[in-house]
C-alpha cells in the first residue's frame, strides 16, 4: 500500500524530528488543499487531455507522480479542476465537466494509488486503507454560469469546493487582483454561499478580495478554507490573507492552507515578480502578447534580473504567521504544485512535504501540533461543514433563486 510504502522508505538523514514526523504522518493524513494535476495533464503538450499518456508510474514532467506522493507520504489531496477565466467566453460549466472528466479518469486509472472521497470519514477510511483519499475542487465561481443548479451538478459529480473567484470577477463576487466593483459579494453572491453550506461544499477565498472574504465569513454558516494562500502580514502580496480576516478564524472555524508559490511567500521573490510582470506587460504592449519575441525578451531580461529564491523557512514563516493569528486550529498547507512555473527551494515537488514539517518540529512544534496542520484541521472543517449541511437540508429546500432576481441584471465587468 502506497502509505506504508512511503513509512518504509529512507527519506534523508535520521534525526529525531524526521522520526517524529514520520510518527504523524503515520497515524494522520496529510491532506494539501491544492494541486493542479488535471490541468497539467489538459495542457500537456506531446498529447493534450490524454490521461494514459500523462503517466504518474514514470517521473512526470510536473511536480507530482505515484513515487514522489509515496516519498511526500501524501494521505490526501484535493485535485484543483481548474477552469481559466478566458474559458467564460468558450463556456465554462462544459470545460468544467471536461476537467471533472480528465479528474476522474486519473482515479480510475490508479486504483492502488486514489479514492475517490465524498466526506470527511471516507477520507479517514480510505487513508486507512494506504491509498491517498481524494477530492475535487472547483477553482473559480465563473464555471458556475450563474446557475445555482449547475452548483448542485457539480457537487454531485463530487466537487467539494469552489473557490468564489479565481484571477477576474464574476458577477457575484470580486477576485483580489482587479479593482474592486461588487463590494465583495452581492446578494446572489451570498446565495451562492449559503447554498454552498446547504450542499456541504466548502467555501474557500483563495483569490477574493478582503471585501468577499470578510461578506463570506459573515454569511457562512460552515467553516470555509483557503485552498491554497499565505499571510499577508509576510508578504504584503494581494492574494494572501490580511491579518484582520485571520483573526476572524476562530469565530468562524476556518483554516488557511498555506501555499508554495514563490512570489506568494517570498519576501525578496515578490517585488521582483512585481518587477517581471510589469516588464512583460511592457513587450507584451510593444510588442503584441502573442508575440515570440516576448519570450526571447524575457529570457533576456531574466538573465540579467535572476530570481532571488523563496525559500522552505519563509514558506514556515507564513504557518507560523498564521498559528500566532488565528491559532494552531486554522492553519493547514496547501502547495499549488502543478499550477506553478517556479518553485520554493526545498519544496519543489509533492515528495518535500515531510521537510517542512521537520523545520517547524525543530522550531518547537508538537506532535499534536504537526498533526493539526497536516490534515487534522481541515478535516474537522469538512466534519463542521457537513453537520451544516444536515441541519440547513432539514430547514429548507435547494435554492431556486436566479442572479437576475436578487442582483438584477448581471453588472458588468
Amino acid at each position: 500500500m502506497l502509505l506504508l510504502a512511503a513509512l518504509a522508505a529512507p527519506l534523508e538523514a535520521q534525526d529525531e524530528h524526521l522520526e517524529k514526523v514520520r510518527r504523524v504522518l503515520a497515524n494522520t493524513p496529510l491532506i494539501d488543499g491544492h494541486n493542479d494535476l488535471p490541468w497539467a495533464i489538459r495542457e500537456h503538450g506531446a498529447a493534450p487531455r490524454d490521461v494514459a499518456a500523462y503517466d504518474l508510474r514514470q517521473r512526470t514532467p510536473g511536480h507530482t507522480d505515484l513515487e514522489r506522493l509515496r516519498r511526500g507520504m501524501v494521505g490526501g489531496q484535493f485535485w484543483s479542476v481548474y477552469v481559466s477565466c478566458p474559458e467564460r467566453a468558450q463556456g465554462a460549466a462544459r470545460v468544467q465537466l471536461e476537467q471533472l472528466d480528465i479528474a476522474r479518469r486519473v482515479l480510475e486509472r490508479y486504483p492502488e494509488a486514489f479514492e475517490l472521497a465524498r466526506d470527511a470519514s471516507d477520507v479517514e477510511r480510505i487513508f486507512g486503507a494506504g491509498r491517498i483519499a481524494s477530492l475535487f475542487g472547483m477553482e473559480g465561481g465563473h464555471v458556475l454560469e450563474n446557475s445555482l443548479g449547475a452548483l448542485r451538478a457539480f457537487h454531485q459529480l463530487g466537487a467539494r469546493y469552489l473557490t468564489l473567484t479565481h484571477n477576474c470577477h464574476t458577477d457575484w463576487a470580486d477576485a483580489a487582483n482587479l479593482p474592486p466593483v461588487r463590494g465583495g459579494l452581492t446578494a446572489f453572491g451570498r446565495e451562492v454561499v449559503r447554498e454552498m453550506n446547504r450542499l456541504g461544499m466548502l467555501v474557500d477565498l483563495s483569490h477574493t478580495a478582503p471585501a468577499t472574504m470578510h461578506a463570506a465569513l459573515e454569511v457562512s454558516e460552515a467553516p470555509v478554507l483557503w485552498s491554497h494562500a499565505a499571510a499577508r502580514g509576510v508578504v504584503d502580496h494581494v492574494r494572501n490573507v490580511p491579518d484582520d480576516v485571520l483573526a476572524r478564524l476562530p469565530e468562524n472555524g476556518g483554516v488557511v492552507m498555506v501555499t508554495f508559490v514563490p512570489a506568494f511567500v517570498g519576501r525578496a521573490h515578490f517585488p521582483w515578480s512585481v518587477r517581471e510582470a510589469r516588464e512583460r506587460s511592457r513587450l507584451q504592449e510593444e510588442l503584441g502578447a502573442s508575440s515570440p519575441e516576448v519570450a526571447r525578451r524575457m529570457a533576456e531580461w531574466e538573465a540579467s534580473n535572476p530570481p532571488p529564491p523563496a525559500t522552505l523557512a519563509e514558506v514556515a514563516d507564513h504557518v507560523e504567521h498564521i498559528r500566532r493569528v488565528a491559532g494552531i486550529d486554522h492553519v493547514g498547507l496547501g502547495g499549488d504544485f502543478d499550477g506553478i512555473s517556479r518553485v520554493v527551494e526545498g519544496l519543489e515537488d509533492v515528495s518535500t512535504y515531510p521537510a517542512l514539517l521537520v523545520e517547524l518540529s525543530r522550531r518547537g512544534w508538537s506532535e499534536e501540533d504537526l498533526a493539526k496542520l497536516a490534515g487534522e484541521n481541515v478535516l474537522r472543517v469538512m466534519r463542521s461543514a457537513e453537520e451544516v449541511a444536515r441541519r440547513l437540508q432539514r430547514e429548507r429546500a435547494p435554492s431556486t433563486a436566479t442572479i437576475e432576481q436578487l442582483d438584477g441584471r448581471p453588472p458588468a465587468g
